[in-house]
């Protein structure tokens, strides 16, 4: 079937909790099924300023245009990261702080497509034929690390923090964005999540949630499994599924 005349259908869900220690949730997220727009942020700053952050990084994808074309809405949503970069930089700098920033994890549809786009270590999963794959890579100096495939030898030296992460929107005058594009198939379950759910729940445990395909049920059932590893960052979890309203594999009710 051509990517022309595949139509999909979205649904989603999305749970944010402050965790079992913080009591500011400096997580922000943006579910819109309708739109074809989802995103997850993690602010950095404290004292609210990671709220802000994180507030500014997704208020502007809300306006986004729902065009066909995806390339127009990625080139759009490029455009509003790169004008946060710029507003949180001079706003540190008004404030007199060494940072303001937050990181930023989004998924945009159209058609029979979607992109991922991304800065920081908040991921995105694709959940496919029972198989759970990590699209995003860490921008974070542990993922660097691996990514040198540190040998044997050097175990026992000491490694690098796990949240101490390599860019992120507000770090750097320069932004720049890691992008990714999936061809959809009927059926595929994306998730959305901030490091206070990746870091506390295994990737068998998602697949487990993930499984029976309901978006509300998933959502909540990660969001639990985090709380009940003691959470002790903020959870942010957005669970998107596709449907190809046209598959051949779908079954069809025929009213006789």
């Amino acid at each position: 079937m051509s990517i022309a005349t595949r139509s999909f259908r979205w649904t989603s869900a999305s749970r944010s909790h402050p965790g079992r220690v913080r009591q500011l949730n400096e997580d922000a997220c943006l579910d819109q099924s309708e739109h074809g727009l989802w995103a997850v942020a993690d602010g950095m700053g404290g004292h609210s300023l990671g709220e802000f952050a994180s507030g500014l990084a997704v208020q502007g994808l809300m306006d986004l245009p729902a065009a066909q074309d995806l390339e127009q809405r990625v080139s759009v949503a490029l455009d509003w990261m790169q004008e946060v970069n710029r507003h949180l930089r001079a706003e540190a700098l008004r404030r007199d702080v060494p940072l303001i920033g937050t990181t930023i994890a989004a998924l945009l549809a159209a058609g029979s497509l979607c992109s991922c786009l991304w800065a920081g270590d908040s991921r995105i999963y694709l959940y496919r034929a029972k198989r759970l794959r990590q699209l995003t890579r860490d921008h974070s100096h542990l993922e660097a690390a691996r990514s040198r495939r540190v040998s044997r030898s050097n175990d026992t030296l000491e490694r690098p923090r796990a949240n101490l992460i390599t860019r992120a929107l507000g770090a750097e005058d320069t932004l720049h964005i890691d992008r990714m594009t999936v061809e959809l198939l009927d059926g595929d379950i994306f998730l959305l999540c901030t490091d206070g759910l990746s870091n506390e729940v295994s990737e068998l445990s998602i697949e487990q949630a993930l499984l029976p395909g309901i978006c509300s049920l998933a959502c909540d059932a990660l969001i639990d499994m985090a709380l009940d590893r003691e959470a002790r960052d903020n959870i942010t979890a957005v669970v998107v599924r596709a449907e190809d309203l046209r598959s051949p594999d779908r079954t069809i009710l025929r009213v006789l």
